[in-house]
């Protein structure tokens, strides 16, 4: 039988791995009774896993979410994956580039020496476009609220402070009165971050700079969405940026759901449309001067995509498919 420090470490391990355990089958997979199945489980909670308990015949065991982060238990390539995902989080432009940075060094240190050996040899360094001024920081906890706002369809109260005041932090400059606003939109343009909202003073539509708002708790009632004008938050931001004739903006252009964040993809989309659909998956809006150009070009982000439009650029990925499926076999036979 295993010591118990290494038991726990597997009960914790198997607890990770699917959603219901039964009782009986856990014990029987770590070879231990169920009395000490039920010791076990009361230690992993002292030490702060939330491990829910389901009653009857069939009982068994859930590893549930909590109020605190306890120890986490990760494999070998999770640690390496989250290690990567940290690095890349240092020049994401999101206001987390300190805790990044610092959470990275902390994985780090708990490492094996075999991942800290990987992780020394990967070197990331991000180059984003030149842009005529850096984009602004965005403090962290400003996007968790606004987001958290989008979701929840709570109303927003916040200060919005000039341009000319941020930038030369004038703090004695007069802040009007707080704004009120519908939030419906967190989206990232050109490398800013912007609330798309409906102004309740103004009773219209609005796009606020993220780095200037400065949210006032709590929020506002919940609201019922209102339609955004033209239904579509790409096209609506392009015509606050790009004016209505569009001038300059590309001759295709396509929607794509990604299996990546907000954060990760915005700094490589400076031209495009970036909205947050939560912690992991965002939508994205992004022209170039083709459709396969344009296909080639998310391809890039290695995530699952699902087109949303137009066909075109369906027809795209599947006319990149082949080609790419033929030259891979072409390669093969010359091998």
């Amino acid at each position: 039988m295993q010591k118990t420090s290494a038991r726990l470490l597997s009960l914790l391990s198997l607890l990770q791995t699917r959603r219901d355990w039964p009782g009986a089958l856990l014990a029987e997979r770590l070879d231990i009774s169920p009395r000490t199945m039920r010791r076990d489980v009361d230690r992993l909670r002292e030490l702060g896993y939330p491990i829910v308990t389901s009653k009857g015949p069939d009982g068994g065991y859930r590893l549930g979410a909590g109020t605190q982060l306890p120890p986490l238990l990760f494999d070998d390539e999770q640690a390496v994956a989250l290690a990567i995902a940290l690095r890349i989080a240092t020049t994401s432009g999101a206001g987390i580039e300190e805790a990044a940075a610092r959470a990275l060094n902390t994985v780090r240190q708990v490492m094996p020496a075999r991942l800290r050996h990987r992780i020394d040899a990967l070197h990331v360094t991000a180059v984003e476009r030149p842009r005529p001024r850096p984009a602004p920081q965005v403090d962290s906890t400003v996007l968790m609220t606004l987001g958290a706002a989008v979701h929840a369809r709570e109303t927003l109260r916040f200060d919005y402070a000039s341009a000319s005041a941020r930038d030369t932090g004038d703090d004695s400059a007069h802040l009007p009165p707080p704004r009120r606003a519908e939030p419906h939109h967190l989206i990232t343009w050109g490398g800013r971050w912007y609330l798309v909202a409906w102004d309740l003073d103004r009773e219209d539509w609005r796009t606020f700079r993220a780095d200037q708002i400065t949210p006032r708790s709590p929020t506002g009632p919940r609201f019922s969405p209102r339609e955004l004008p033209g239904g579509d938050v790409a096209a609506f931001v392009a015509d606050r940026f790009l004016g209505a004739n569009r001038s300059g903006d590309w001759p295709c252009r396509g929607e794509v759901l990604l299996d990546l964040p907000a954060s990760h993809v915005a700094p490589y989309v400076h031209d495009g449309v970036v909205e947050e659909r939560g912690p992991h998956h965002c939508r994205l809006i992004l022209g170039s001067w083709s459709w396969p150009a344009l296909a080639a070009t998310l391809g890039r982000f290695d995530a699952d995509i699902e087109v949303v439009g137009p066909a075109e650029l369906k027809d795209a990925f599947a006319h990149l498919a082949r080609h790419y499926a033929d030259a891979a076999t072409e390669s093969s036979s010359h091998g």
